[in-house]
């Protein structure tokens, strides 16, 4: 069983025209509303890869019937705690072009005492899962040191933690080393100060975070695909905070495709990384499976549902652009 968590979810409202102008009036082509925020993304993606599911979170309760309804039809477990507010609208404005401009919305204001129903939900739901997802945005009221909480609860069931956050919430969150982290290029910036120019300098980064005690590091990069970095011990039953072991980097690059919509990219490559890691494939192999339902993602119009035909055969075709292990 796998948990996704998703503090923030969202009616994904996603509009296509043309071409957006700016200050003008846009009539948009066609409009959809769809269930969305990352952590719900990544659900529909492990759904469809027929993966036990369970949607944890926090969702209100005035117009959250969209998400509701979504996770009964794709079969996954509905186990959202409720609470006052609405959900938010993130509005996705498609172009011809592939370009898409989001305006996204605050979410609901969470009190005290719905944070910490939340958690007592949280704990009792998660002691069944093999891993946590924590994706996202938190809304108003819930502190980044939730991420870190949220940690360090599924840890202590033996659960493996993968995080998928930015800002003060990615800070919050490596605090409790998670088993995995995956920032794009930009929120690796804002982690570390450091601008990037190239595979070692990333690399050199990933390998500082796998020494802070977190095993996997996944960078997403859009286009320019995936740096995955995983730290291997010497011993089973070596500490975290004692690293003894070899840390080996891989770049795999991505395809070039004709975009229909990018966004929930890169929560499709948070939910191909949690489905290669489970069934134990070679570090390699999980950056390419990262990097086609990744890829494949944009290929649809929905987020996260996958051209499943498409991702096996962008699969078939990628290869180890750049490598570096690092014995200690």
């Amino acid at each position: 069983m796998i948990a996704t968590i998703t503090l923030n979810p969202a009616i994904d409202k996603t509009m296509n025209i043309g071409k957006l102008n700016l200050g003008e009036v846009n009539r948009m082509d066609s409009v959809r509303n769809i269930a969305g925020g990352k952590g719900i993304n990544v659900t529909k993606v492990l759904r469809q890869y027929n993966y036990d599911v369970k949607a944890l979170g926090l969702l209100g309760n005035n117009s959250g019937q969209i998400i509701s309804d979504c996770l009964v039809n794709i079969g996954a477990l509905d186990a959202l705690t409720r609470v006052p507010g609405d959900v938010r609208t993130s509005t996705n404005i498609v172009s011809d072009d592939g370009m898409v401009t989001e305006l996204l919305e605050p979410g609901p204001d969470i009190t005290e005492s719905d944070r910490l129903r939340f958690l007592d939900e949280f704990e009792e739901n998660i002691k069944d899962c093999e891993y946590v997802i924590i994706s996202g945005s938190a809304p108003k009221g819930i502190l980044p040191d939730i991420y870190a909480d949220l940690t360090m609860i599924a840890k202590s069931y033996g659960v493996k933690v993968i995080l998928d956050a930015s800002g003060e919430n990615l800070k919050s969150g490596i605090k409790a080393k998670p088993y995995m982290i995956k920032p794009n290029l930009k929120e690796l910036t804002q982690l570390t100060g450091i601008e990037f120019d190239g595979f070692e300098s990333i690399a050199k980064t990933v390998t500082d975070l796998i020494r802070s005690g977190i095993s996997n590091v996944l960078v997403s990069m859009g286009a320019d695909g995936i740096i995955y970095g995983k730290y291997e011990a010497r011993s089973a039953d070596m500490d975290e905070d004692k690293l003894q072991g070899k840390i080996k980097i891989v770049k795999v690059s991505a395809p070039r495709l004709e975009v229909v919509n990018s966004v929930g990219s890169g929560d499709s490559a948070v939910a191909a990384f949690a489905m290669a890691d489970s069934e134990g494939l070679r570090m390699e192999d999980i950056a390419k499976k990262c990097v086609a339902i990744s890829a494949a993602n944009v290929l649809t119009l929905e987020n996260g549902v996958i051209d499943m035909a498409a991702a096996t055969e962008i699969e078939k075709n990628l290869k180890i652009q750049d490598s570096m292990h690092i014995e200690f």
